[in-house]
């Protein structure tokens, strides 16, 4: 599935909170936030894609989910979440590989049983199960790291994906290659990595991965992996995992490196040239760096800000006036499909039970609004959870798709209202956070979050539907069947 990931270590954040964010681009998938109990989670999972049937612990914390609202047509697909040990997770970016690495460890497909007397076979994990057979079972990011490792080195998986965890600590982030092997890294904590749907880590220290594995972790064979099957391209002696696992197609050119190119501008916009003849990077180069030091510390609502990007300021911008002949020529990160985006927040700071705050946007990044919320929680509120497969403007998911479609088409005419709203849900939203924070920092008293959660959502949907109202009208005086003779 098509995505954007940005992770962010907790001394590039303005907090020293840690933060990994991803959003889900599906193909309009409808989806709600959710929190799933321990006596809800299923103690034998089964996949819908593959078929795969697996037994799982007895012990599950309680964690937040943002999967489909129709999960018997597709399956789960949770997406992202926090868990009641305060440990994030996001799965999956896909991600890219090549042919060699696809012939040496073949992806773990579903096969039907074609005739009388065969079974179907089942096929990997993927994108659809991750998080559910995860993040439930894990007390640190690290954990999530050796427990999925243990999954895709027993069941393997029929796509490449990767995924990131953190806590209030640390962020790792996972790549799978083939079917069967895997490699993760600890991200620095005064950087900021940025993954768009290609194989991401540029860098990677094997006799760590293989001595003390203090921030490198691998497939046990790797090595042997990499030299029986003449998979490493590197020159002067230098690993770089995107060479050697990765792919370099014309698509990455047109669809992941150029958003890799627009974050790193955000990031670092002097430290690098980034246009221009002697630019040292460009929308189609190889080399953009997998892990930034970003020239000032990140907010939550910078990150929300990178993941809505559509070239602003550059001849690519598929919303300028401008005829500049490169329009649109590149895949924007915040585009139309997204169903959910999500930040999960440790922050090392706050009382224990409410170090976990997941920032929620549903629909396109571009136009739709980032609400806190207390992952800590029994129960999410009805505006988030109970999503409709019908539009509606009772729930944030709907209220957010119709305020993208309407915005889109009347860009220029909007797009002022639009960050009003904006700025608004995440302003109101702080003051709940700080006023509960202290409140139950205070008292003690955790459950209050779930009030919290309940005023947010309140205030997310009377700010919702005032936009709407705003957006609807400029949207309707610019139809194209309008006429300008004062004959009302």
């Amino acid at each position: 599935m098509p995505c954007t990931t940005v992770l962010v270590g907790r001394n590039a954040s303005n907090d020293h909170s840690t933060m990994i964010a991803r959003t889900d681009d599906g193909s309009f998938d409808v989806k709600k936030l959710t929190v799933v109990a321990p006596e809800k989670q299923p103690r034998k999972y089964k996949s819908v894609i593959s078929h795969l049937e697996i037994e799982l612990p007895d012990n599950p914390l309680r964690y937040t989910a943002s999967p489909n609202a129709d999960p018997e047509r597709e399956g789960v697909w949770a997406a992202t979440g926090i868990n009641a040990a305060n440990v994030g997770m996001t799965a999956t970016e896909t991600i890219t590989t090549n042919p060699r690495v696809l012939a040496a460890d073949p992806m773990v497909e579903y096969k039907k049983a074609k005739g009388r007397g065969e079974k179907d076979v089942p096929g990997g994990i993927g994108e659809e199960d991750i998080i559910v057979l995860v993040l439930p079972y894990i007390r640190s990011a690290r954990e999530g790291v050796l427990r999925l490792a243990s999954l895709l080195e027993q069941y393997g998986t029929y796509e490449s994906n990767g995924i990131a965890f953190n806590d209030e600590h640390e962020i790792w982030w996972m790549e799978t290659i083939g079917g069967h092997h895997w490699m993760a890294r600890r991200v620095p904590d005064d950087m900021v990595v940025i993954a768009p749907n290609q194989f991401a880590m540029d860098a990677f220290d094997l006799d760590d991965a293989f001595g003390a594995q203090e921030a490198h972790l691998c497939s046990r064979d790797l090595k042997e992996f990499i030299t029986e099957n003449f998979l490493d391209l590197n020159q002067d002696g230098r690993f770089n995992p995107r060479d050697v696992f990765g792919s370099h197609t014309d698509m990455d050119h047109i669809y992941n490196t150029p958003r890799a190119w627009m974050m790193g501008r955000f990031l670092a916009p002097t430290a690098f040239r980034w246009e221009g003849e002697n630019a040292d990077f460009t929308p189609e180069c190889d080399r953009i760096p997998w892990a930034i030091r970003p020239e000032r510390k990140l907010a939550a609502e910078d990150v929300k800000y990178m993941l809505s990007l559509h070239y602003q300021g550059t001849p690519y911008n598929p919303y300028t006036n401008q005829d500049t002949g490169k329009r649109g020529m590149y895949r924007s990160i915040g585009i139309n499909r997204t169903g959910v985006t999500s930040i999960c927040n440790i922050r090392p700071w706050a009382p224990e039970a409410v170090k976990g705050v997941e920032w929620i946007c549903f629909g396109s990044t571009t136009f739709d609004a980032l609400l806190p919320v207390y992952a800590n929680v029994e129960k999410m509120p009805k505006y988030l959870s109970a999503v409709t497969l019908d539009v509606s403007t009772e729930n944030f998911y709907w209220g957010s798709r119709l305020l993208a479609a309407l915005a889109d088409s009347h860009y220029s005419a909007c797009v002022q209202l639009i960050e009003r709203y904006q700025n608004a849900v995440v302003v109101k939203g702080r003051q709940l956070i700080r006023e509960y924070d202290k409140k139950i920092a205070e008292t003690g008293d955790a459950s209050l979050a779930r009030e919290a959660n309940e005023k947010l959502a309140a205030m997310a949907k009377e700010q919702t539907i005032a936009a709407l109202n705003r957006v609807l009208r400029e949207a309707s005086a610019h139809m194209k069947n309008g006429y300008n003779l004062a004959d009302n």
